[in-house]
C-alpha cells in the first residue's frame, strides 16, 4: 500500500505520525500530572500549558518536515529522476548537484555514476560506429538505388500494413486522400479486391517463391496500376508478409484503347463502303447513274480514309517513349550538343514541361541547325520556347540568309545520326512539323510541342528517400488499446500556432504541423506542415511570437480544410501534444463544420512529465528540453513544426523513462497520468482504451 505513495508523501506521513505521537505523549503526560496533583484549580494551567506545548510541537515538527522535504526529499526525487533520465532516456549532459548538497556523498556518487554511464555508453557507441560505418555506407547506397528504381516498391505485413515504401511509391500514391505513412493500411491507397485476391493465391499456393501479377486501381479510380506480388522471404516471423511492385499503366491502357477503337472503326466505316462498291460493280450498271453511284461511294471511302488517317497520326506517338521534360533542360541539352559541333546557342525558355522524347527532339533540332550553319555560314543561334494556346512554340533564329522549304524538306528526310531514324519519323511520332519563316526580322525555323504542363516548385525531394521499419513485421497486434505496449502504438505529435489564446472569442489556427512516431522512433520523412488562413487578421503581438503574418497566409487553405487534412494524417494514431487541451480546443470547434470527429486517444507531455519527474518540477517545453538534452534551435522555437519535433523527441525520452519504471502498457500509463489532472485536464473520456 505504502509503496504506491511517492517518497515525499511517505516522509510527510512519517512526520504526521511523529507529530501525532508527540501530541499523544503530551496528552498522556499532562493527564498523569494532573491526576497525581489532584487539585481542580490546576486544570486551567494544565490545559493552557498543553495547548501551548502542542502548538510548539506541531510548529517544530512542521518546520523540521519542511527542511527535510526541501533539502532531502525533493533532492532525492530530483537525483532519482536525473538518474532515470540518464539510464533510460539517453541524456548525456552534466549532472546538476547543487540542489542536492545536503545529501552528503549521494549527489556526488550519483553524478559519478551518471558520468560513468555516459562514458561507457559513448565508448560503446564509438566502437559500434566504427564497426558499422561500412554497413551504413552500403545501406545508404542501397536506399538510393531503391528510391530511384522505376516501379513503386511496397513491403506489407500479413495484415496489409505498410512496412517499406520508396519515393516512387510515395509520388504514385500521393494523389489519394491520405498521405502515405508507415503502418497505414495499404487499402487506404489501392483498391482492396485485386490485392487480397493475389495475396490469397500466394498463401494458398505451394510455391513460396511464386509471383502473382494483377491489375488494381487507385482509390479515386484515375490510375490503373499493374502489380507483381510475392511473399517476403525474410519476414521477421510474419509468414504472410509480401513485397509488391506497382507500375502506372494508365497511359498505356488508354493508348491501346485508342488503337483498338481506331481498328474497330476501320472495319465499321470502310467495310460498308467496299460492300456497296462491290454491289454496284457486280450489277454491271454502266449507265451514267451507275457511274454516279461508284463515284459517290469512292468519295465516301476517300473521306472515311482521310478521317481514319488523321486519327492514326494522333495515335502514332502512343508507342513512342515520351516523358515530361523541362523546357529549360531541353534548351540546355541542345546547347551542349551544338557546342560539340562548334556552334553557339543562346536560349530563352519558359518554366513549363513538354511531353516528348527529349533525345529525339534535341537530335532533330541539332541536325537541322547544323545543316543551316553549313548552308548559310551562321555560327550563332537563339532558341526561344514559349507557351501559346496550350502548346510550346519552339523557335530557332539566326543572323544571315534564310533557308528554302525545299532544302528543309531534304534535311528532314535524312537520319539524325548514322543508322538512326529520320527527322520525318520523329516529327510524325510527335504529330508535328517544322516550318520556315521570319521572327522579328530574322530567319527562323519553328515547331510546336504539346501537351505541356506547368512546373511547380517542390518543397522537398522525397523521391530520393525510402521509408521503412522492418521491425513492424514482428510487432504484435493488440485488440485492446489498454493492453498495447507503448512502442506498439503509432503516435502523431502536433502543435498549432494561432491568432491568440481565446478560441471561444474567435481566435483561429494560422499554422499546424505534426510528425509521426512509429515503433518508438520518429519517422523523419513523414511530416505534416501547413500554413492556414484564419479568415481574420493576425494580431501583430501574435506574429511577433510565431512569425506568421497576414501576407504569408493570404493564399493558404482554410481552417476547415486544414482540420480535414490533419484528421486524415492522424487517423488511427494516438495524438500527443504539449498542453493538449489548448490545441485540441481549436480542432474540436471545427468538427461539426467538417463532419469529422477526433476520437483518437490523447497524451499530454505535461502529464507524462509529471509522471516521470513528479509534479513539483517545471513542465514547460523549454524546461523539459533542457532537462532531457533535446536541442531546440532558436529559429524553430514557437514555430508549429519546430515545437512538434521538439515535443516528439521529448515524448520519446519520457516514454523510455516510464518504461524504466515498469510502465510499458498504454492503460497503465493513462491511469498514472490521470492522477496528475490538477496540472492539465485529461482528454481521454471520448477514446476507447479498454
Amino acid at each position: 500500500m505504502l509503496t504506491r505513495i511517492s517518497l515525499r508523501g511517505r516522509i510527510l506521513l512519517f512526520f504526521a505520525a511523529l507529530a501525532a505521537g508527540a501530541m499523544a505523549a503530551l496528552a498522556v503526560g499532562m493527564w498523569f500530572g494532573y491526576h497525581r496533583e489532584g487539585s481542580p484549580d490546576m486544570l486551567n494551567a494544565f490545559m493552557q500549558s498543553a495547548i501551548a506545548a502542542g502548538f510548539l510541537i506541531l510548529a517544530l515538527v512542521a518546520w523540521i518536515w519542511f527542511l527535510f522535504d526541501t533539502h532531502l526529499a525533493r533532492p532525492i526525487d530530483k537525483v532519482a529522476s536525473a538518474m532515470r533520465a540518464r539510464a533510460h532516456a539517453d541524456v548525456a549532459h552534466d549532472f546538476q548537484a547543487d540542489d542536492a548538497r545536503y545529501l552528503g556523498d549521494l549527489a556526488e556518487a550519483a553524478s559519478a555514476t551518471a558520468a560513468t554511464i555516459a562514458q561507457t555508453r559513448g565508448a560503446l557507441a564509438e566502437q559500434v560506429q566504427r564497426e558499422t560505418t561500412r554497413l551504413s555506407s552500403d545501406k545508404n547506397k542501397l536506399e538510393q538505388l531503391l528510391a530511384d528504381v522505376p516501379p513503386a516498391v511496397l513491403l506489407c505485413t500479413g495484415r496489409h500494413h505498410l512496412v517499406f515504401y520508396n519515393g516512387v511509391a510515395q509520388q504514385m500514391l500521393a494523389g489519394s486522400q491520405r498521405p502515405v505513412c508507415l503502418d497505414r493500411n495499404v487499402f487506404d491507397y489501392l483498391s482492396e479486391g485485386p490485392i487480397r485476391d493475389a495475396h490469397n493465391r500466394l498463401l494458398e499456393g505451394s510455391d513460396r517463391d511464386a509471383v502473382v501479377e494483377f491489375i488494381c486501381l487507385s482509390p479515386c479510380g484515375r490510375r490503373r496500376l499493374a502489380g507483381r506480388m510475392r511473399l517476403a522471404s525474410d519476414n521477421g516471423g510474419d509468414q504472410a508478409a509480401y513485397v509488391m511492385t506497382l507500375r502506372d499503366v494508365t497511359t498505356e491502357v488508354a493508348a491501346y484503347a485508342r488503337r483498338d477503337a481506331l481498328l474497330g472503326d476501320v472495319f465499321l466505316q470502310v467495310r460498308p463502303v467496299v460492300s456497296n462498291l462491290r454491289n454496284v460493280l457486280l450489277s454491271r450498271e454502266v449507265d451514267v447513274r451507275g457511274e454516279d453511284a461508284v463515284s459517290t461511294q469512292i468519295q465516301v471511302l476517300d473521306a472515311a480514309l482521310a478521317e481514319l488517317e488523321a486519327r492514326f497520326e494522333s495515335c502514332r506517338s502512343d508507342g513512342w517513349p515520351m516523358a515530361p521534360t523541362d523546357a529549360r533542360e531541353l534548351a540546355g541539352q541542345l546547347r551542349r550538343e551544338l557546342e560539340v559541333r562548334k556552334l553557339s546557342l543562346s536560349s530563352n525558355a519558359a518554366e513549363l514541361a513538354v511531353r516528348c522524347n527529349a533525345f529525339d527532339i534535341v537530335s532533330l533540332l541539332a541536325h537541322v541547325v547544323t545543316r543551316i550553319g553549313e548552308q548559310t555560314g551562321a555560327a550563332r543561334f537563339h532558341l526561344a520556347i514559349s507557351e501559346s494556346a496550350g502548346a510550346a512554340d519552339v523557335t530557332v533564329t539566326w543572323e544571315g540568309r534564310s533557308v528554302q522549304p525545299d532544302n528543309l524538306a531534304v534535311w528532314l528526310s535524312e537520319p539524325v545520326f548514322e543508322g538512326g531514324v529520320t527527322c520525318d519519323t520523329i516529327l510524325r511520332a510527335h504529330g508535328n512539323e517544322v516550318l520556315t519563316g521570319n521572327t522579328e526580322g530574322q530567319p527562323a525555323i519553328s515547331m510546336r510541342l504539346k501537351p505541356i504542363e506547368r512546373l511547380h516548385p517542390a518543397s522537398a525531394d522525397i523521391s530520393r528517400h525510402v521509408v521503412y521499419d522492418f521491425d513492424l513485421l514482428s510487432r504484435l497486434h493488440y485488440d485492446k488499446l489498454s493492453e498495447a505496449q507503448m512502442d506498439a502504438l503509432t503516435y502523431v505529435v502536433f502543435d498549432t500556432e494561432t491568432t491568440g489564446l481565446l478560441p471561444e472569442q474567435g481566435d483561429e489556427i494560422v499554422q499546424i504541423a505534426a510528425v509521426r512516431i512509429v515503433n518508438g522512433k520518429r519517422v523523419k520523412n513523414e511530416v505534416f506542415d501547413m500554413l492556414v488562413n484564419p479568415g481574420r487578421p493576425i494580431p501583430a503581438s501574435a506574429s511577433a511570437i510565431h512569425g506568421v503574418t497576414d501576407a504569408m497566409v493570404k493564399d493558404a487553405i482554410s481552417v476547415q480544410e486544414a482540420v480535414r487534412q490533419f484528421h486524415r494524417f492522424a487517423e488511427g494514431a494516438v495524438l500527443v501534444a504539449h498542453n493538449a487541451p489548448f490545441d485540441m480546443e481549436f480542432l474540436s470547434r471545427r468538427e461539426k463544420d467538417v463532419g469529422l470527429r477526433f476520437v483518437n486517444p490523447i497524451l499530454d507531455t505535461v502529464l507524462v512529465s509529471a509522471t516521470a519527474f513528479g509534479q513539483a518540477e517545471t513542465h514547460t517545453l523549454d524546461a523539459l528540453a533542457e532537462r532531457l538534452g533535446v536541442v531546440i534551435a532558436e529559429e524553430d522555437r514557437h514555430t508549429a513544426l519546430g515545437d512538434a519535433i521538439a515535443t516528439a523527441d521529448v515524448f520519446i525520452k519520457l516514454k523510455d523513462m516510464l518504461a524504466g519504471r515498469g510502465l510499458t502498457r498504454f492503460g497503465e500509463v493513462l491511469t498514472r497520468l490521470r492522477s496528475h489532472q490538477r496540472l492539465v485536464r485529461d482528454l481521454n473520456d471520448h477514446a476507447r482504451v479498454s
